[in-house]
């Protein structure tokens, strides 16, 4: 069955938006773009569109791609601030230039909506989580709807990014999962693919996943989104060949991208509920 991260994400805006609706102010989401990257620009825009359907304050803030260290973080400590701000993101890939781990470290760990912060990322660890990893958060939603019992379950990471890869198998271990994560220098991976019963792939290459490496009845999530020549956007796993033979899959697009900026609404909620 094709799990439908549209319709699972619209349903979660609305519990949103319903809740909204009874606050005495509303939840405040800043988002800080530096530069003009036009992939950055566009998600930028659409958690900025998001923000307003769902009721929330919303300041988007644009900063030159030559700005300065000292300053991009005196407009973080700025936000840290803003009693209106709840949630602060800033969208990265930053320039060359600047430290991205000093900039997350600088948000505010109760208004580190990204769930970046080394004390989010440590308290995920710890299985006592607050604000978790939007895109692993996500997934982790799209499984419940599936209603898999994911506990001794044998789960299968492919990526090990620090926004995606790493927090997901976490994420994982947390509900139980037997779970191996593999990365660019993992030998025979197919093996370790066949032998999952959950497959989450996070690696940005264009269909690297193919169908006959999967098992039979997997439940696959697919985090990536290439686009190719043609214009068209595909994941990392090869969709047509693996969606007869698995239990539940995400297509691209339309399956983890809508949770991602789903949970990062739910996760403005949850800071600013922390704050009254």
């Amino acid at each position: 069955m094709i799990i439908d991260g549209k319709q699972i994400a619209k349903e979660l805006r609305v519990k949103i938006t319903d809740k909204v609706s009874t606050l005495d102010r509303k939840p405040g989401l800043a988002v800080i773009l530096v530069g003009d990257d036009p992939a950055s620009a566009v998600y930028v825009r659409n958690k900025d569109n998001a923000c307003k359907e769902v009721g929330f304050y919303s300041e988007k803030i644009n900063k030159p791609a030559n700005i300065t260290q000292a300053e991009l973080l005196s407009e973080v400590d700025r936000l840290n601030h803003d009693d209106k701000i709840d949630g602060i993101l800033v969208q990265l890939p930053l320039p060359s230039h600047l430290d991205t781990n000093q900039v997350v470290e600088a948000i505010n760990p109760s208004k580190d909506v990204d769930g970046f912060h080394s004390e989010n990322i440590g308290k995920l660890m710890q299985n006592r989580a607050f604000l978790r990893p939007c895109t692993p958060k996500g997934v982790m939603t799209l499984l419940q709807i599936t209603g898999i019992d994911l506990a001794g379950k044998n789960c299968v990471v492919v990526g090990a990014s620090n926004i995606v890869g790493r927090p997901m198998a976490i994420e994982l271990l947390n509900a139980s999962a037997t779970v191996t994560i593999c990365n660019s220098k993992t030998k025979n991976l197919s093996d370790k693919i066949k032998q999952a019963d959950v497959l989450v792939v996070a690696v940005g290459r264009p269909k690297m996943i193919q169908g006959n490496w999967i098992k039979e009845g997997a439940t696959v999530i697919d985090v990536g989104i290439n686009r190719l020549d043609d214009g068209k956007l595909v994941g990392d796993v090869d969709f047509d060949a693996t969606k007869d033979k698995v239990a539940w899959i995400t297509p691209v697009p339309g399956g983890v991208g809508p949770m991602t900026i789903a949970t990062l609404l739910e996760n403005t909620l949850m800071a600013y509920e922390n704050k009254i």
